[in-house]
């Protein structure tokens, strides 16, 4: 076997890797080749044409063997990019609520109102005012006020804020 690859070698790496276009893929064609030399050596010794036509022929074979079973199989999958889930996770956004649920519960009932008015359920100043039963000014003043006073016991001070 030595010698078979000493001889030959060369010349049938360099065949399959035209056939191939992948050295890679040749040198496991090559290889693939000798183990059949080896197993059907009674047919080199046979005398019936050269030995490295015979090898040619069988690396031409393993080739087109590959080739066919490639073409017969279903194209292979390539690995899928790590992707974010289809919906996002709300882990976050369900703590921060918590978060300022549990805040709003510190501040004083008007201020609450007036958060949950404008923040909650979206109304402008005046629809806000109409709501609570009070002027539009005495809206934005005690959403200023309430927005400081939640500002106060989320970051863990207890600021008495006056209005």
């Amino acid at each position: 076997m030595r010698t078979l690859y000493a001889e030959h070698g060369r010349s049938l790496l360099a065949y399959a890797t035209r056939l191939t276009g992948d050295r890679a893929a040749a040198e496991d064609v090559v290889q693939e080749t000798l183990v059949r030399a080896w197993k059907h050596a009674g047919d080199l010794t046979a005398g019936k044409g050269s030995v490295r036509g015979w090898l040619l022929t069988v690396a031409r074979n393993i080739v087109t063997d590959r080739a066919r079973a490639r073409a017969a199989r279903p194209a292979e999958v390539a690995d899928v990019e790590i992707r974010p889930p289809v919906e996002g996770d709300h882990s976050e956004s369900v703590v921060n609520t918590m978060i300022v649920m549990d805040a709003l519960d510190q501040v004083s009932p008007e201020h609450r109102e007036v958060l949950v008015q404008l923040y909650y359920r979206g109304r402008s100043v005046a629809e806000a005012a109409k709501e609570l039963g009070v002027p539009p000014g005495t809206v934005k003043s005690r959403s200023y006020y309430a927005l400081r006073a939640l500002r106060a016991v989320m970051a863990g001070t207890e600021a008495e804020v006056a209005r």
